[in-house]
């Protein structure tokens, strides 16, 4: 046996075995996603990531209750456009307010070291600090702002990304056990590897609610599609569950889930296998989630009607929503860049290398997908390309009075739908008929993304440490993050590695079905009772 061939055996192995529990596996991958998105919590400077002080200030205000505030109008420049900004102030201690200025001396410079910053106080009197994310749903806010109430300072920063951190590794080992439950799962595991990209696990390690977003965005996807491409009585229930869970944090997180869940929807219900939804429909347990979505829905649609943003942009005469679609269509690029690496405030990109790789791995899936689906399957890949491309230029445009203020990442919790439903459908296609050695395929893209990953980690910690024209070796650091680069770079090297491992589990034989179930949704009893249900 050759040295490749025993390798991919011991990596079999302890695939296998990770696997083979769905328990297991979702403590694994918990632990696993945990560390990537806890590195980058640790290793990033406080404040270093977008509006993130007005996040610290919203959750602070929310877990002591104050779920408004009173409106102040701020003066901003964004992209060239000046105006005043509806902020929210609240009663906060003195130093929640210097959060505001504290990051300026090296954002949007990234020739500047993070060693600027001043010292982060921790007390003060109570004034008037105010947020951007005052509009924000509460929901979020609450659960990241506990660690307040019982520490403050830098310490209570920390621990409200890791607990931003936690909700987002939830949310993503649950997809991770959703997509074990597929048979042959290879082609799958790696669209959800694909799906989970560099700017994906920054944003959850952030106090931020893009990062519990997108994860939620990857749950949705990952269960409506095994829902209806791959139905099973004795897996419904759970798979009902986590789709009603991901998709109650997708609509209450942020103004455009409701959007990005009804789009996952639409394109499962567009590759569903026939008699799919009569299966759903019949389900009790679907009423019980359907309801409970639909009071999430309008709670969320009430609190935004309740909370316009009353803004006024000093918009040119010439700035209209065609003009806004346009330049916006024509950033499309870029935008597909902050989707895959482009952290800070936007202001520190990853290596091109990391931007190759990926795009090679989603072209490659969909390559794939057009090339082995039928004419359905096609289609979706096609409308989710456009869609990619054309979404940001009509969302621009519908709200082109705020100004230019899209960012990639606002389209991720949809966006990911494209690697996962191209895994999803290859999947689909190897349990009628292998056709490629999967394994070893998505082994090697998988390892690929790994290191681009880690690189990409590597590329972020040396801006803050020795700015841009630094060394590209990290040596005589001007900023460091707490335990030093090194620990926090082998963490997340570790993880990025060992997150692709279950992807080298063998396949399983027709009505072979893992032994237990973890994560969001219900235990063994209710799949016993699932096909009299």
């Amino acid at each position: 046996m050759s040295a490749q061939s025993r390798t991919t055996a011991r990596l079999s192995r302890l695939a296998d075995r990770m696997t083979r529990s769905p328990r297991r596996l979702w403590l694994v991958s918990f632990a696993l996603f945990m560390a990537l998105a806890g590195a980058w919590s640790a290793a990033t400077p406080l404040g270093a990531s977008p509006d993130e002080h007005a996040h610290f200030i919203r959750a602070a205000a929310v877990a002591r209750g104050q779920f408004g505030g009173t409106e102040v109008m701020v003066k901003h420049t964004v992209a060239g456009v000046d105006g005043y900004f509806a902020e929210t102030g609240v009663q906060l201690p003195a130093w929640y307010r210097d959060l505001s200025s504290d990051y300026q001396c090296y954002a949007w410079e990234p020739r500047n070291t993070a060693n600027c910053m001043p010292k982060i106080g921790s007390g003060g009197p109570t004034v008037q600090a105010t947020t951007a994310a005052g509009r924000y749903h509460p929901a979020y806010y609450l659960f990241t702002g506990l660690p307040t109430l019982v520490t403050s300072g830098p310490a209570a920063l920390y621990l409200m990304r890791l607990l931003s951190a936690g909700l987002c590794a939830a949310l993503l080992a649950s997809a991770m056990v959703g997509v074990n439950e597929w048979r042959r799962r290879a082609p799958a595991m790696l669209g959800l590897l694909v799906a989970a990209t560099p700017m994906a696990l920054f944003m959850a390690g952030m106090v931020n609610p893009s990062g519990g977003e997108i994860a939620a965005g990857i749950l949705v996807w990952t269960a409506a599609l095994s829902i209806l491409m791959s139905p099973d009585p004795l897996l419904l229930n759970r798979r009902l569950a986590r789709l009603g869970l991901g998709g109650v944090v997708l609509i209450n997180i942020r103004p455009l889930g409701l959007f990005w869940f009804a789009g996952a929807i639409a394109f499962a219900l567009l590759l569903q296998q026939r008699g799919a939804v009569r299966q759903v429909l019949r389900r009790k347990a679907l009423w019980l989630w359907a309801a409970l979505l639909g009071a999430s829905a309008v709670g969320a649609l009430a609190w935004a009607a309740a909370h316009p943003d009353n803004s006024v942009i000093d918009i040119p005469y010439w700035y209209n929503p065609w003009y806004a679609a346009k330049t916006t269509f024509a950033y499309g690029m870029e935008h597909i860049e902050q989707m895959i690496g482009f952290f800070g405030w936007l202001d520190t990109k990853a290596p091109p290398i990391t931007w190759v790789v990926w795009i090679g791995a989603t072209g490659l899936l969909a390559m794939l997908t057009v090339t082995l689906g039928n004419r359905r399957q096609i289609f979706a890949v096609i409308a989710m390309t456009l869609a990619t491309l054309f979404v940001p230029a009509a969302a621009q445009a519908a709200q082109y009075q705020l100004g230019p203020v899209w960012q990639g990442r606002y389209l991720l919790p949809f966006a990911v739908g494209l690697p996962l439903l191209c895994g999803f459908v290859l999947s689909a296609k190897d349990e009628e008929r292998p056709m490629l050695p999967w394994r070893r395929l998505t082994g090697i893209t998988a390892v690929s993304m790994a290191g681009v990953n880690a690189l990409a980690f590597y590329w972020t910690l040396r801006r803050y440490a020795l700015g841009t024209d630094g060394s590209w070796l990290i040596h005589h650091a001007r900023w460091l993050p707490p335990l030093g680069w090194l620990p926090w770079l082998a963490i997340y090297t570790a993880a990025a590695l060992l997150v692709l491992v279950p992807a080298f589990a063998t396949n399983r034989a027709p009505g072979e079905r893992p032994e237990r179930f973890s994560g969001f949704g219900t235990g063994r009893r209710s799949s016993r009772l699932a096909s009299v249900d």
